[in-house]
């Protein structure tokens, strides 16, 4: 089985390389900027110039991208892998997108032949680097297991959500929360700092606790020293919210909250900070009385 991996930006890299050293070590591999490949070039993968290149000979293809648009251009753009992809490959497209967009892939990967399984993961640097995402996967059985070796080297679970589609509708749910779990408790911290409470005591209290959501912990060091190492960029967190909310109007499903977490994580962007972890939307309520983002922050 000849695998090809298109997208080796902060989880791209980590799960093509677990593809690499569990399955195929002469992975052929695509990325904008090649920079990004030298570690796997360096075990053994073969770097193409083009996304079709990567594509030539490939029985599975594996896309770890930003965002629809990014998907839509390397696959069916200039030079993109579907028009050298060939008959009967399977696409599994690891991109977090919403799922409409998927089912469109899908019809046009199988217009050409070919097959398609939409699998967003769940899961941040630290997990991709190990291996132990969660996979959400939604297409045909078959197609299913026959990715399974992948899934298992990429993650610790592989929950197939349904027909092509649902693997990103349960990503949408996930990261919705994602951002509400955030904005909740940036959000109410805040008020107890604000009402003179200890943020050590606080946070012990809060934190671990039945009303925070159990990542946030991990988050603790990142909101107390005000420093934000990027695990998930503040910035995709927010394109993320935004697919959501387009998915929700195609649905005909009301977010009332949405909005307003949405338009959080928008002024987080403006304010410049996208490019730092998701967990810095809490510099946007630490910064408040001081009028900017952030100034109470060391």
């Amino acid at each position: 089985m000849n695998i090809a991996f298109i997208g080796l930006g902060l989880m791209g890299s980590r799960m093509a390389a677990n593809v690499q050293k569990h399955i195929q070590k002469d992975l052929v591999v695509y990325n904008r900027t090649r920079e990004k490949a030298e570690a796997l070039i360096a075990e053994g993968a073969t770097f193409r110039d083009t996304p079709e290149e990567a594509a030539k000979d490939a029985d599975v293809l594996i896309t770890m991208l930003a965002s629809p648009d990014v998907v839509a251009q390397v696959s069916s753009g200039e030079h993109g892998f579907l028009g050298t992809l060939k008959e009967g490959a399977l696409w599994i497209d690891c991109s977090t997108v919403n799922p409409s967009f998927s089912r469109t892939m899908y019809a046009f990967a199988r217009s050409r032949g070919i097959r398609f399984v939409d699998a967003p993961v769940a899961g941040t640097t630290g997990p991709a680097e190990s291996g132990e995402l969660l996979v959400l996967a939604g297409g045909e059985e078959s197609d299913i297991e026959e990715a399974r070796p992948i899934f298992d080297a990429v993650g610790r679970k592989t929950l197939h959500a349904g027909e092509v589609g649902k693997g990103a509708s349960m990503k949408m749910v996930i990261n919705f929360l994602l951002g509400h779990a955030l904005a909740g408790f940036s959000e109410a911290a805040n008020l107890g700092t604000q009402l003179g409470l200890d943020q050590h005591q606080l946070f012990d209290t809060l934190l671990g606790g039945p009303m925070t959501a159990p990542f946030l912990g991990g988050k603790r060091e990142n909101f107390e020293s005000g420093e934000y190492p990027v695990e998930f960029p503040l910035e995709l967190a927010h394109k993320d919210l935004h697919l959501a909310a387009q998915t929700a109007y195609e649905a005909g499903a009301p977010q009332p909250t949405g909005a307003a977490v949405r338009e959080l994580f928008a002024m987080a962007t403006h304010a410049g900070l996208g490019k730092e972890d998701v967990s810095a939307v809490y510099k946007m309520f630490r910064g408040i009385g001081d009028g900017k983002p952030g100034a109470s922050e060391k």
